[in-house]
């Protein structure tokens, strides 16, 4: 703004009170930092102005999944769950497969938990999952970082998670953490899945979302849990982790492994994300309304698994089909057809009125480029004004999930910025419509409004801006020495790295904790 007005071509007295109105914006802009509540964008804005599906859509979906469920059935249900199950009121064939009756389907879905609090380790970071109220955050499980400096990938390691973490503790607009990487370092599932866990707690105080390899590994994980928090009571009064389960292997059979950990997460107190993550095309339908049912049926098979376990229990409604480029079989995340799909789902989680979450910003690029940047851009914003409570995925990933990129993680906070705009959408009241401003600008200014009192009072809760992101003419650009985002995102990712050491675990407690487990994450007096 300050450059518009000194350029606008006004006389004397004027254009020194124009000149003077820049100044105070440039002022305003460097005041302290606004109260959450009046910023332009913040965690949990509402929308749900982007419908893909009709109401006439989401019922055929409906009636279409309550017949799969009932006549077709899940498949590979463990002994546990065939028990759990069948005592609420499913039955099992001598087909081998569960099959859930419509009556019980839609009594669970009555008695599901809803208007869920998401917790964290700081409470400014709760999140509430109630409505079209939007999130966006990190997951995923890469296996490799893309090192952006030497264009290549290499395997990701434990260090490169509490990277992740540390650098995501510092974004406005990426909500929650949940792994979006693989530690590669470490072979043991066990170990694996604890070292996984406190470098996420240790690099952020956002909610954590992790996955869990085995079953064995959830009684330590939890006993860490019990630590960080004060107690079995204390965290279970404020769960700060959930945990993201692939209960199915589309389509429509349960996973074993995964079963096991999801009964002892229930029982543990543990949120849960029913994740079904069939592949449109190869998994699950290539239609896309087919592949949202089968979707739909899968979770919601998984919605009575857990209300038979705990009625009301904390479940994020996970339906999270991806894309298959049908030429080839490759998975497409950052195709148009993957925004439909991920804006459809929302739409069903909103049909019954439950928390839901799927996957945006699945980059098919491989480094952060301009194709990454406008598959994650489409994909997220459609996301976004779906009305999706949870965005999964939605920072730092390339390579349709198989990369994961700090730098983008930054770039990606910009982006999501102007997203979460997009789903505040415009106020239209009696300010707004700006008749007042526009009289005295028209009939007592001089003829534009910068400088204006409105646009200065405006400018900070009505306007993003991005943070790394350049708005400079090209002449101050080659005055700047002709930088672009990327090298502008690694001088950032390195000053974080180098400045931001999170300290809401204590040295006592970390040291209590790595005399309990093996923890491979050097110890903060040693990094």
């Amino acid at each position: 703004m300050s450059k518009l007005v000194d350029e606008v071509e006004v006389p004397g007295v004027e254009r020194e009170r124009r000149r003077s109105g820049g100044r105070e914006a440039r002022r305003a802009m460097r005041a302290a930092p606004l109260d959450k509540s009046a910023r332009p964008v913040r965690p949990g804005m509402p929308s749900g102005n982007y419908r893909p599906l009709t109401q006439n859509d989401m019922e055929r979906i409906h009636e279409a999944a309550l017949t799969i469920l009932e006549d077709i059935g899940m498949g590979q249900p463990i002994e546990s769950c065939i028990e759990v199950c069948t005592a609420a009121g499913a039955t099992y064939g001598e087909d081998g497969r569960l099959h859930f009756p419509r009556a019980l389907v839609m009594e669970t879905v009555r008695d599901a938990a809803r208007d869920l609090t998401i917790c964290a380790q700081d409470p400014a970071h709760d999140m509430t999952l109630s409505g079209q109220k939007v999130h966006f955050g990190t997951a995923g499980a890469a296996v490799h970082i893309v090192d952006v400096e030497k264009r290549e990938y290499r395997e990701s390691v434990l260090s490169d998670l509490y990277d992740a973490a540390r650098i995501v503790e510092t974004l406005d607009n990426v909500h929650f953490f949940q792994r979006p990487l693989v530690a590669r370092d470490i072979p043991d599932p066990v170990d694996l899945d604890i070292n996984t866990l406190y470098a996420c707690l240790l690099g952020t105080t956002k909610h954590v979302g992790t996955s869990f390899s085995v079953g064995e590994s959830v009684g330590p994980c939890l006993e860490l849990l019990h630590m960080i928090a004060g107690g079995e009571e204390a965290f279970r009064a404020r769960p700060f982790v959930s945990n993201s389960n692939c209960f199915v292997v589309p389509p429509l059979r349960f996973a074993e492994d995964a079963c096991h950990v999801l009964e002892q997460c229930v029982r543990g107190g543990m949120p849960v994300l029913l994740l079904s993550a069939g592949q449109a095309g190869a998994t699950a339908p290539a239609a896309i309304a087919g592949a949202v049912v089968q979707a739909v049926a899968e979770v919601l098979a998984g919605l009575v698994y857990v209300n038979a376990i705990s009625k009301g229990h904390p479940a994020i409604f996970g339906t999270w089909p991806f894309v298959s480029d049908l030429r080839t079989g490759a998975m497409s995340g950052g195709s148009g057809e993957q925004a439909l799909l991920s804006a459809a789902c929302a739409q069903m989680a909103h049909f019954y009125d439950l928390p839901g979450g799927a996957a945006a910003g699945i980059a098919d690029s491989k480094m952060p480029d301009v194709q990454a940047g406008y598959e994650k851009g489409i994909t997220n914003v459609m996301a976004g004004l779906s009305g999706l409570n949870m965005v999964y995925e939605s920072a730092g990933m390339h390579a349709s999930l198989l990369g994961f990129s700090l730098e983008s993680l930054i770039i990606d906070n910009d982006m999501l910025g102007q997203c979460l705009r997009c789903v505040r959408g415009v106020e239209v009241n009696d300010e707004t419509l700006s008749l007042a401003s526009i009289k005295d600008v028209c009939t007592n200014g001089p003829g534009h409004y910068l400088g204006h009192e409105q646009t200065l009072a405006l400018m900070q809760t009505e306007y993003i801006y991005p943070v790394i992101g350049d708005r400079t003419s090209p002449k101050e650009w080659v005055e700047k020495g002709r930088p672009d985002i990327v090298e502008t995102a690694i001088a950032e990712k390195n000053r974080i790295l180098s400045s931001v050491f999170p300290r809401h675990i204590s040295a006592e407690l970390d040291s209590a904790v790595r005399k309990r487990f093996d923890i491979r994450l050097a110890a903060a007096g040693d990094r």
